[in-house]
């Protein structure tokens, strides 16, 4: 039996270098994908989502369209604010959107959309207060309370990636000094292995021979494949790396006593790495240690297609809420 037209709805998921859109059923499933590179200018964006959206629409019915964008949006959610890899500044991009697509569109941030993703399909199903910390290039988080988005007054709530934790300490993208993703996220593995690699030499270390010749032909995957193969130098920077996301899961738990702490993103599928140092190192770094239950902290079950099934989804309930 043909699926109702609203039964089916396209999520994108628009990063720096490339966006995804998937076409997304009410279970959740991905039925196929398409992705292209992430234009440089407004219009060039703008018509690149069209021409996606035409190509699924071409072989199934869409009924809305979702965008999960990284970067700051208004509280409403029609307007994308500031995004520092994408080209929006101050755009009202949900009506500029609708008006050229002919669909309803749903902005969110990509960290919720991650979020609702996993709370409607994924590893927090029938939870009600956790957080999603999503560790990729830096870092991102959402919050749910008692089933809902948390978005705070002026909907760029929970921003953890930004918090000051050393005193001039590394320089971040955002104009400030040692923020908390220059040292937990898949840059900061980047950054602890060429600080580490020019302190000392670590023997054996085939990372160690790979900074030194080129600098800039490491990145994280590169190092979280070095330490599966226990390579000394890629094992000190997970070590370290580790004890940061015990730090991170701390200030998490003080300020917000979440039930679960969900970890997402591109680092996620490395958690074997180093989860279990992180929850050893976060039990012992929250007020009243030892005389307080812990948030349960798992991994995300949806994956790097989280974003995309989630606002998906959110962009199908406002159709169904607005009728």
């Amino acid at each position: 039996m043909p699926q109702k037209p609203a039964s089916f709805a396209v999520g994108f998921d628009i990063g720096g270098t490339n966006m995804r859109a998937g076409l997304v059923d009410e279970s959740g499933r991905i039925v196929t994908s398409l992705s292209a590179p992430s234009p440089r200018t407004t219009q060039a964006m703008e018509q690149g989502i069209f021409d996606l959206v035409e190509q699924l629409k071409a072989e199934y019915p869409v009924g809305a369209v979702g965008l999960a964008v990284a970067g700051f949006l208004d509280p409403e959610c029609e307007v994308v604010r500031f995004a520092p890899h994408l080209p929006w500044r101050d755009e009202p991009v949900r009506e500029k959107l609708e008006n050229l697509l002919g669909l309803p569109v749903r902005l969110e941030h990509d960290a919720n959309s991650a979020a609702w993703g996993e709370h409607r399909f994924g590893a927090t199903q029938g939870a009600d207060n956790w957080v999603l910390l999503a560790l990729g290039t830096g870092i991102g988080a959402a919050l749910i309370e008692k089933g809902e988005i948390y978005r705070g007054a002026y909907g760029t709530a929970p921003e953890f990636g930004h918090l000051r934790v050393v005193r001039g300490g590394r320089a971040c993208a955002c104009g400030k000094e040692g923020c908390l993703e220059r040292y937990c996220s898949g840059t900061a593995l980047v950054y602890t292995a060429r600080e580490l690699a020019s302190h000392g030499s670590f023997r054996n270390s085939g990372l160690f021979d790979k900074i030194k010749a080129d600098p800039n032909s490491i990145n994280g995957k590169t190092i979280t494949a070095a330490a599966r193969q226990e390579d000394p130098l890629a094992l000190a920077v997970l070590e370290d790396f580790s004890e940061w996301l015990g730090e991170t899961l701390a200030i998490i738990a003080d300020v917000l006593d979440p039930g679960m702490i969900i970890i997402g993103g591109g680092l996620s599928n490395a958690a074997d790495l180093y989860l279990d140092r992180s929850v050893n190192h976060y039990s012992t770094r929250i007020v009243g240690a030892g005389y307080r239950p812990l948030a349960r902290v798992a991994t995300a079950q949806l994956g790097a297609d989280a974003g995309m099934i989630g606002v998906a989804d959110l962009a199908r309930r406002s159709v169904v809420e607005a009728n």
